[in-house]
């Protein structure tokens, strides 16, 4: 199966192993071999129009290796409009200005939120200090068509992510910030663990992160969800080194 390979090897090797017997199961390398080929027939059409870029496909395993995990912040699936897609979830290049309409509207509102947790707000809204942090910034999907959100729902993807988070959940204890309903819907997958600490609360994009009984942020921008601050006091709870959120952090 040189399909099968090519795309285990784009894998780290770190999530190889923590993948091992999920990548051993026949059945599963069957629904690799088939997203493998979907991408590659996808590439091949219309190799500028799949987000993100071959490389970048597993770019939030590569930022954060397994023992590096101290946060886990999943997205949905990757930016479908061009020029934004970098493999990690909500992030995107820092030379896109956060007064720009490409600015996307989560991370607008992820920036309120830190500056209600008594942060500085972002200066950018690439992600990237936050993976090599122990944030792993994992999208359960991970391709998607330029201008059709949701496209490669169907590949597969999620098989692979949630195996993911499963063996993740089951050998080590860490933050988990479900924002939205596809992510909470991962919270089945989540081993029990005493040790961990598990977030929920609405998507942060538009005006969806107001609109549910957990929000992201309160309607007057007033209060949020306190997620960054909480999950800040939890590592230093458990001796880790907290996240820098953005420029600079001060806790209360």
């Amino acid at each position: 199966m040189p399909l099968l390979t090519a795309l285990v090897d784009r894998i780290p090797k770190d999530y190889q192993n923590l993948l091992h017997e999920f990548l051993s199961d026949q059945n599963h390398q069957q629904a690799l071999s088939r997203i493998a080929e979907l991408e590659k027939n996808a590439r091949s059409q219309n190799p500028s129009e799949i987000y993100p870029a071959y490389e970048d496909v597993f770019n939030a395993l590569i930022q954060t290796p397994v023992n590096a995990v101290k946060v886990v912040l999943l997205g949905q699936d990757p930016y479908h409009s061009p020029g934004l897609a970098q493999g990690l979830a909500f992030s995107i290049p820092e030379h896109i200005a956060t007064s720009s309409r490409a600015f996307p509207s989560s991370l607008r509102n992820i920036s309120k939120a830190l500056v209600l947790d008594n942060f500085d707000p972002l200066p950018h809204g690439n992600l990237i200090s936050w993976a090599k942090q122990g944030v792993l910034l994992l999208n359960t999907c991970l391709t998607v068509n330029m201008g059709n959100a949701h496209s490669h729902q169907a590949w597969g993807w999620q098989l692979l992510t949630d195996a993911i988070i499963q063996a993740l959940s089951q050998q080590h204890a860490v933050v988990w910030l479900l924002w939205g309903k596809v992510a909470q819907k991962k919270s089945a997958l989540i081993a029990p663990n005493p040790q961990s600490l598990v977030l929920s609360a609405s998507h942060p994009s538009g005006l969806g992160a107001y609109q549910t009984a957990e929000p992201f942020l309160y309607k007057g921008d007033q209060r949020g969800c306190g997620h960054f601050k909480k999950t800040n006091d939890w590592l230093i709870e458990h001796h880790k080194t907290p996240i820098q959120w953005s420029t600079s952090w001060l806790t209360r």
